[in-house]
């Protein structure tokens, strides 16, 4: 089901990602829910939720990366 505000993220996302990474992965989540509503849009099947949290964590990771220290961090360049 969509998220209405970061607050109601998962515990896993809310305390494994920056403030800024909850967001992408909200708002991330929240289209690709709509977007995969009939199970034959979904390349991988699964749930819809399965499909909208994969697509939330692609979109993180296009942005942040994980470091040596297992916290999310900013890319940079």
């Amino acid at each position: 089901m969509p998220y209405g505000s970061i607050n109601e993220l998962p515990d896993n996302v809310k305390s494994n990602l920056p403030k800024h990474a909850q967001e992408i992965f909200k708002e991330a989540f929240n289209n690709a829910y709509d977007e995969y509503k009939d199970p034959e849009d979904r390349k991988k099947g699964g749930s819809r939720e399965d499909a909208a949290r994969r697509v939330a964590w692609t979109a993180v990771k296009k942005t942040y990366k994980k470091g040596a220290d297992d916290k999310w961090h900013p890319k940079e360049g």
